[in-house]
């Protein structure tokens, strides 16, 4: 595994629009997502053992906010014909048996993961009530083999101050996880940009 950090997308940034489907085919948007007070865009997979680390507190996470006015979507795009892993039956699977209450979405093509400028898995963005970015980077700062437990506490400070109507602090430490396995030729140069 690729010990690869987030890309630390600029403060601000509008939320790119998505429109991808789920493992069963359901569609969903980024305009879906329009009455919530928080966005959290989540890049995630099922092999990689920096998500497999933090899974089931993200679940837990989901479920707790998911009636705070956040809402998750988590999205897969890895190259699926080298990861079949992590491909939709794979998908349907995690999410029922870790009780994801969010959509876990197939990013085919990967133009999302680029237009999120998404790195690594896990890679998370948080977009306040006008889509603005307001957090992006670490669950929190346990890692695979790491004495720290996994408690989100970098996330959901982020998501408490969004849905108080308080600033986010804007000292974010980047997410840490596995490389996003790029299609031959679809690997992107961030640094060019």
């Amino acid at each position: 595994m690729a010990r690869t950090p987030s890309t630390m997308l600029a403060l601000g940034t509008s939320a790119p629009h998505f429109d991808l489907p789920d493992f069963d085919g359901r569609r969903h948007a980024l305009d879906d997502f329009a009455a919530s007070r928080a966005l959290l865009v989540a890049f995630i997979c099922n092999h990689c053992p920096f998500v497999k680390h933090m899974r089931a507190e993200f679940a837990t996470f989901a479920r707790e906010y998911a009636g705070r006015g956040l809402a998750v979507v988590a999205i897969v795009s890895n190259d699926l014909d080298v990861y079949p892993q992590d491909g939709p039956d794979a998908m349907r699977e995690e999410a029922r048996s870790l009780g994801y209450v969010f959509p876990y979405l197939v990013d085919a093509d990967q133009q999302t993961a680029r237009a999120y400028r998404a790195a690594c898995t896990p890679d998370f963005f948080l977009f306040d009530a006008d889509r603005r970015l307001v957090y992006r980077g670490q669950f929190d700062d346990s890692r695979p083999g790491s004495d720290r437990p996994v408690t989100g506490a970098d996330l959901r400070l982020a998501v408490d101050a969004v849905l108080a109507g308080t600033p986010v602090d804007a000292d974010q430490r980047p997410s840490l996880g596995c490389n996003i396995k790029w299609k031959p030729g679809n690997e992107p140069d961030y640094h060019s940009r």
